[in-house]
């Protein structure tokens, strides 16, 4: 519409200037027009006004989205988080003025690595019931309950998730128990924690855990192979889910994989004290998988095993750890005395929205003591240990004595190549 206003104003220009030149040369009054002087109609005008001025060509501009950016979440784990007598005694040493116990230099090695993770996840072990008293295996009685102040140091050292589904959990009764669950839960609604694997009741069994992480959900499940024997008393709703419930796990893997992008079982099980991985434990890890866990971190022999990938039947892969061993103890065989901690990327496509494990392996850890009283304990990863560390080392001479009790830097090694394949070794983390 101003295109066409605009047009209309340059012909009624052109036309007066055109009855003006008539008018000066035949002496006309202004407003009339000579007979023979020629009609310029608005339209030829406009015609020739456009066809004098240049054109541009019409240039349209094409804008394409830019990709969406992939999702990425950095995993690291650790295994049994087992506070021995020695363990409790180290930190009760370490303690300040007005303190029981500082177990955070115990971990002081490897809080670098912890605390770069987006989630770290830890199997913790033992229960903590203040009300009860502190046990660690002491009197050689395998009944576990640890102080509190355990629970502040692997919270500083970075840990978000902890799992507690194990055969320590009724080591002191249901009432223990549950209150170590409260405690947990305490802590963790303190310090936006994700707590799982014993439960108060079978709602809360069914409520699956989610952590959302740069924008990624995980849902965390954990599960356990036996309680030592002990049975619940009769109308206690307490809940932990045991490895052969397999359609409850068949179930809340599925369902836990519809709510979230990726799942990570905790699994306890295994035979203790040996490297082997058991025929069941590889079916029951290739069912899990099948069912939608992306990663299973197990737990419970206190050595550290094998870890493989898994093909889905579609053709898509998960990830097995079948055990990462110890984080920290103070147990007397060479072989309970090197440890695994998982090291993964999981990342979500931002095109295809492909869910898929990166850079996956792990970093060996080892527990250092010295004689001769298990004193020095700390936990090292394997890039800061040395040969020097483990000429030292106090299990020769540690009592009770432990069968297998030769240490060096060449039984790390070999301990290492035994349990981890090559490709996901990560020694310089």
């Amino acid at each position: 519409m101003k295109l066409r206003k605009g047009r209309a104003v340059a012909a009624g220009g052109i036309l007066a200037a055109l009855l003006i030149s008539v008018v000066g040369c035949a002496g006309k009054v202004i407003g009339q027009m000579d007979e023979d002087a020629p009609i310029i109609s608005e339209t030829e005008n406009s015609d020739q006004q456009q066809s004098e001025v240049p054109t541009e060509p019409v240039t349209e501009e094409i804008t394409t989205e830019p990709a969406s950016p992939d999702k990425r979440v950095h995993v690291t784990a650790a295994g049994d988080n087992l506070i021995h007598y020695s363990v409790y005694k180290n930190a009760e040493q370490l303690a300040g003025p007005g303190e029981n116990f500082d177990f955070k230099p115990l971990y002081e090695n490897v809080k670098d690595i912890i605390q770069a993770a987006d989630v770290a996840v830890l199997n913790q072990e033992t229960i903590i019931s203040e009300s009860n008293e502190i046990r660690g295996a002491n009197g050689g009685a395998l009944l576990f309950n640890s102080p509190p102040e355990v629970a502040d140091a692997v919270i500083d050292l970075g840990f978000d998730v902890f799992t507690m589904a194990n055969n320590h959990l009724l080591d002191f009764g249901a009432d223990a128990l549950e209150e170590s669950i409260r405690f947990w839960n305490k802590k963790a609604e303190e310090n936006d924690l994700t707590v799982l694997g014993a439960y108060l009741n079978q709602e809360d069994a069914d409520d699956i855990r989610i952590r959302e992480v740069n924008g990624v959900k995980i849902a965390f499940l954990a599960y356990a192979e036996h309680i030592n024997g002990f049975e619940f008393p009769e109308g206690s709703p307490l809940r932990v889910v045991m490895n052969y419930e397999e359609d409850v796990i068949k179930r809340q893997i599925k369902e836990a994989k519809e709510k979230a992008d990726a799942v990570i079982v905790s699994a306890h099980w295994g035979v203790e004290d040996t490297h082997l991985v058991s025929d069941d434990r590889i079916e029951l890890a290739n069912k899990m998988v099948n069912w939608g866990a992306d990663v299973i971190l197990g737990c419970h022999t206190h050595t550290a095993e094998t870890m493989e990938w898994i093909t889905r039947d579609d053709g898509s892969k998960g990830f097995v750890y079948y055990s990462m061993g110890n984080f920290i103890c103070c147990q007397t065989d060479n072989f309970n005395l090197v440890g695994e901690m998982p090291d993964f990327d999981i990342v979500v496509d931002g095109e295809t929205g492909e869910v898929y494990l990166d850079d996956v392996g792990c970093i060996p850890n080892i527990i250092h003591y010295e004689s001769p009283d298990f004193a020095n304990l700390r936990v090292y990863p394997y890039s800061k240990y040395t040969p020097e560390l483990a000429a030292r080392h106090g299990v020769p001479y540690a009592i009770p004595q432990g069968t297998y009790t030769d240490f060096s830097w060449d039984i790390v090694n070999d301990i290492i190549d035994e349990s981890i394949p090559e490709e996901f070794r990560k020694l310089d983390k």
